[in-house]
């Protein structure tokens, strides 16, 4: 093999070192190692085995020195703490509608745009049910060798879903020995404590490698209340409940409401989770270049989210001249002279935060199964002529309930049967009416993956600069899910969302092929085709060009067009009326409380979203100072035909000001009637998004320690979705889009312990409700590490050092802010011991 260029040494360690927001520690002896022992690799986003690891595409890697130092628990919070995030993906923070979900959402343009593989390879889509995206929760920290992270659109490699880029998980394997991790964390508050214990064991044989790992994790909940920042929740449903917009006081007299409820004492901003792993990996060589390999993840996740007690929210039949007062609300001149009186559909609504009955406790058990297995061999070990076939399958099923949900109309039987008992504006005690009005919602979903996929990679012929290298390939496809909620939720019974079951599936066949051409010695090109058949909408074709051109010694231009898809979900697709009760804001101020009940609808009909991505950089290693390189990109993404949700907020402003367009769009009935407010799925939304990644990387050597440097700065130029521009901007809805996110971290050791301090830096915003500056906020973290002899290792750390409070948000999704943005917990200590035989 020929000795790399000090250009490509340079890129290759800063991959294996991680261009990342952080330090990582690699020696250079183990670097050296590393390069002597590799001749053909896999790089995330390309299927051609090559000797190096220079391409033109972005590619960013974490290991799990890393992970581990910076003292993420979670998949999830280690991907959204990288500056190429933006939005809110779904995570221990969110309380509201994740169902203990964690997902990525690549620079923010929505999760359900970003794959995930696990080794190279697709991973099932996890949670409730009919899922569109891949629960994070469902692998384990304990797992994970590293994470590369693809910055820019890869679906001619990978096929759907990768527009803004790819995760691909790597995990541990050729591990030799026991090993067993024990980590834990808390608060300064004593509260939201975060602990896993992990063991992870394997032997090699002359044929091969078996290694088998286990996991148990726990994270307990921080309560919004208990953090002083937190602004008081004020919602128009009090417990002892108003009629009419009017409530009794304490000596029986109607009067108009003035006190609001306050939810943050019932509401999370930590969810409690529980998370059962069990994984391993294998390589058999069979003879013959005959290698089998497989790994197996299994993880079972006990979650749950609590919020307030349920709002009901009912509108009651006025009785008239002879009606059944069993059957409707009396209206007596008491009421009438406070203003009590039906509207012109001779209904009355009535509201009552129903805490005799308790907090909406939501529950998931939920389990996933993933199983690969793959066989390679050599057609031409004289050429590198290589075959593989693989078999993935995927299984994910879940269980849900929401404990303490009402019957709207068994409560409102019950109100009609005894109205004095619910109008009194006193706490209810009769325990038998409480518990007949209340249940325990039971939901269920899955789902299913099933991928055959087989390919052939070698070189072609030569070139004066070197070999034409290919990857061709076919695959095939499927995938299901369901989700059936509970039948009284089916049948609009419940105070809660009306929501209609999904279940559906579709299969896609594929083939592929990717080609590498050296044109020079200093410019290569790389091209890649790829055509999927669906069995929902047709066909579609995308392709992708790269080229890298090694200007000198130091300097290497990269640049990368391609073209991408998605194609719609199961849940997209097959899924009914599903409500969501969004913060809003009623331009017509009918509707007083900040949640206002929308009704989210698919369509069978949806045709796949399309892509353009551009990205065009430079990496850059000056001679004359070893161990530095820097990397500089400019990124472009757009995207047409996008399935999404308009802006609801955006529409009920629109019409408002009397753009009948959008009344109908979002079926908004006159004088701004909300009753049927709807929010479709369609193919006619948008996105463009660009921006400049800028990374620093050093290492060297001072005072006798070794130092490593390094600095992550997302720039984003512009960020616009269906009309809207959301550049620098946060909202509860749709998260945060920065102008600049900044990580900085520096690391100092020797061979046996190691310090690194890290900060978190999000921009100034503008408040995209009220059009205010949100502040900037800089986080700081430390952390040390000290390997006491060979067998142990203890590390230690403190995250947001400086206890800095979240910024604050006016139409913020909880607690006065957006927890998916900014800490919310507070200062967090973390220790760890590692233990290896």
């Amino acid at each position: 093999m020929n000795r790399p260029s000090k250009l490509a040494s340079a890129i290759k360690f800063g991959l294996i070192a991680s261009v990342s927001t952080s330090a990582i520690t690699v020696s250079t002896a183990a670097y050296a190692e590393e390069e002597a022992k590799v001749e053909r690799i896999a790089v995330t986003g390309s299927r051609i085995q090559r000797q190096d690891m220079e391409t033109a595409s972005p590619v960013t890697v974490i290991d799990a020195a890393t992970i581990k130092a910076e003292g993420f628990t979670s998949v999830d919070q280690m991907l959204q703490a990288q500056t190429s995030m933006a939005g809110a993906a779904m995570g221990s923070s969110t309380n509201n509608g994740s169902d203990g979900v964690a997902q990525v959402d690549l620079r923010g343009m929505g999760s359900q745009r970003t794959l995930v593989l696990l080794n190279g390879r697709r991973m099932v889509n996890s949670g409730s049910g009919a899922d569109s995206a891949v629960d994070l929760n469902s692998i384990p920290v304990a797992m994970i060798a590293r994470v590369e992270i693809l910055k820019d659109g890869a679906s001619a490699v990978y096929g759907s879903d990768a527009i803004a880029g790819v995760v691909n998980i790597i995990t541990k394997k050729d591990f030799d020995g026991f090993q067993i991790d024990v980590t834990g964390g808390m608060t300064d508050k004593s509260d939201g404590e975060n602990g896993e214990i992990s063991a992870l064991y394997g032997f090699n044989t002359d044929t091969g490698n078996y290694t088998f790992g286990a996991a148990y994790s726990e994270r307990r909940g921080v309560v919004q209340s208990d953090r002083d920042w937190t602004d008081p929740g004020a919602s128009s449903f009090i417990p002892n409940g108003s009629l009419g917009g009017q409530v009794k006081d304490e000596n029986g007299n109607w009067v108009d409401r003035e006190e609001s409820y306050d939810y943050t004492q019932d509401s999370f901003y930590q969810t409690p989770s529980k998370r059962y792993s069990l994984f391993a990996n294998m390589t058999q060589e069979l003879g013959n270049d005959l290698v089998l390999t497989g790994d197996i993840l299994y993880t079972k996740r006990k979650s749950n989210q609590q919020l307030a007690p349920q709002p009901a929210n009912l509108d009651l039949d006025v009785c008239e001249a002879g009606d059944d007062p069993t059957k409707c609300v009396e209206i007596d001149q008491d009421m009438t002279d406070a203003g009590i009186k039906p509207n012109d559909k001779g209904q009355v609504n009535y509201r009552k935060r129903m805490n005799d009955v308790g907090p909406r406790v939501y529950t998931q058990d939920t389990d996933t199964l993933r199983v690969s297995a793959a066989l390679a061999g050599s057609i031409d070990v004289n050429t590198g002529m290589d075959w593989d076939v693989s078999y993935t399958y995927g299984k994910n099923k879940a269980e849900t309930a929401v404990e303490n949900s009402i019957n709207a109309s068994i409560m409102t039987d019950a109100i009609y049967a005894d109205q004095d008992a619910w109008f009194s504006g006193q706490p209810m005690t009769d325990q038998a009416l409480l518990d007949s009005v209340s249940y325990d919602e039971q939901s269920d979903g899955g789902n299913e993956q099933h991928v055959f996929s087989a390919g052939l990679t070698g070189e072609l012929f030569d070139l004066d600069a070197g070999a034409v290298a290919y990857a061709i390939g076919a695959e095939y496809r499927y995938e299901s899910g369901f989700y059936n909620p509970d039948p009284i939720v089916v049948a609009g019974e419940s105070t809660a969302a009306q929501q209609d079951p999904t279940d559906g599936n579709y299969n896609v066949i594929s083939v592929f092929q990717e080609v590498s051409v050296p044109f020079t010695d200093k410019l290569t090109g790389e091209f890649a085709l790829r055509f999927d058949d669906y069995s929902t909408f047709g066909n579609a074709s995308t392709w992708k060009i790269g080229l890298t051109y090694a200007a000198t010694d130091d300097l290497m231009i990269r640049t990368v067009a391609a073209t991408g898809f998605r194609a719609p979900s199961v849940s997209e697709l097959f899924g009914g009326n599903s409500g969501s009760f969004d913060y809003l804001d009623d331009p017509w101020g009918n509707e007083q409380d900040p949640q206002i009940l929308v009704n989210r609808t698919s369509d069978e009909d949806l045709q796949p979203e399309e892509s353009e991505s551009y990205t065009a950089g430079l990496v850059y290693s000056p001679s004359y100072v070893d161990g530095m390189s820097l990397t500089v990109d400019y990124w472009r993404f757009k995207v047409k035909n996008a399935i999404a949700r308009m802006d609801t907020q955006n529409g009920l402003n629109n019409c408002f000001a009397g753009d009948q367009v959008a009344c109908d769009a979002f079926n908004i009935g006159p004088n701004g009637d909300l009753d049927n407010l709807t929010n479709s799925l369609t193919n006619v939304g948008y996105q463009d998004t660009s921006g400049i990644d800028f990374n620093l990387a050093y290492n060297f050597e001072v005072l006798n320690l070794d130092w490593t440097v390094s600095n992550d700065t997302t720039y984003l130029l512009n960020f616009e979705q269906d009309g809207v521009d959301y550049t620098n901007t946060i909202d509860g809805n749709f998260g945060a889009y920065a102008q600049v996110r900044n990580n900085f971290s520096i690391k100092a050791g020797q061979d046996d312990w190691n310090v690194m301090y890290f900060n978190r830096y999000i921009g100034e915003m503008d408040d995209l409700g009220e059009g205010t500056k949100v502040d900037s906020i800089l986080y700081h973290n430390v952390s040390a590490s000290y390997f006491i002899n060979d067998t142990w290792m203890v590390s230690a750390g403190v995250k947001n050092l400086t206890d800095e409070e979240p910024s604050n948000v006016s139409n913020g999704s909880d607690g006065g802010t957006v927890p998916e943005v900014y800490d919310t917990i507070g200062r967090q200590y973390f220790a760890g011991v590692t233990v290896k035989f």
